[in-house]
């Protein structure tokens, strides 16, 4: 007898990512999404889209000391002094709701770009180097399970993801000459849409990654360097991708394995 399988929908995903939903079935979809990788990763994206959204507005969450006072004016009633004309009362009423609708024209205006991530804030060059540093360390350090596709298929490796990614002919970078293996690649949101991550490893066990994501910006830049601690990352924008390598190694290395990597990209 076939066990059923639950039917999940995107309702529901949601759901999960901002923790609404019972116990049961947060933990019945959690064991849903280790066997569904893609969708794992958007639900990621939506949950580190809600800690973005969260810090953005935190300052506006803080109590103050005259916040009881707004309650209790409003509860008094008003002398006959105070009452205005019928005329002033209209102008007044008048304003109030034309500030209302400039206010909500300009919430439609911005407010788009205020309630973004914090990364798609950023332009495609600035946020790349942060995601990139992110992935090499939530994944270089994983010894069991570093990527979703091992080297031994590389060749559905680069379909799967250019189909993804909408890239036509995508290309994993060969290391070998530099001394690095392919260890293997996955899917992961780079700037909100499918990006690439693939790894190699030396023969010290040394990693490094290569992140390869959308430029929405579509604009071309020449190397540049980003140095966090002890992980040293190159990128780059070509067209409408970019690329990010990313190690804990030397920065002459590498560059050498960006200077590679861009020639295969390239060509």
């Amino acid at each position: 007898m076939n066990e059923r399988k639950p039917t999940v929908t995107e309702a529901d995903l949601h759901a999960f990512a901002d923790g609404l939903l019972p116990p049961e079935k947060q933990v019945e979809l959690q064991a849903w999404l280790a066997e569904n990788p893609d969708e794992a990763a958007s639900v990621a994206a939506w949950q580190a889209q809600n800690n973005d959204i969260r810090a953005m507005f935190s300052s506006y969450a803080v109590s103050k000391d005259h916040d009881a006072d707004l309650i209790s004016k409003s509860r008094r009633t008003p002398s006959t002094e105070t009452i205005q004309p019928r005329r002033s009362h209209r102008l007044m009423m008048l304003a109030a709701s034309l500030a209302l609708f400039i206010a909500g024209a300009a919430a439609g205006h911005f407010g788009p770009d205020l309630l973004a991530p914090r990364e798609l804030q950023l332009t495609s060059i600035e946020a790349l180097p942060q995601q990139a540093h992110s992935a090499f360390i939530v994944y270089a350090s994983d010894v069991r399970h570093p990527v979703e596709v091992g080297a031994d298929q590389e060749a559905h490796l680069a379909t799967w993801l250019g189909k993804r990614m909408n890239v036509a002919g995508l290309k994993v970078p060969s290391l070998q000459k530099l001394g690095f293996q392919l260890v293997g690649g996955r899917l992961l949101p780079v700037n909100g849409t499918p990006g690439a991550l693939f790894m190699y490893e030396n023969a010290s066990g040394q990693r490094l990654t290569v992140l390869v994501g959308r430029n929405s910006g579509n604009t071309t830049t020449s190397f540049r360097f980003a140095s966090d601690n002890a992980v040293e990352t190159f990128y780059w924008i070509d067209g409408d991708l970019g690329y990010a390598v990313t190690g804990e190694i030397s920065r002459d290395m590498l560059r050498q394995v960006a200077d590679e990597c861009y020639k295969q990209f390239s060509s």
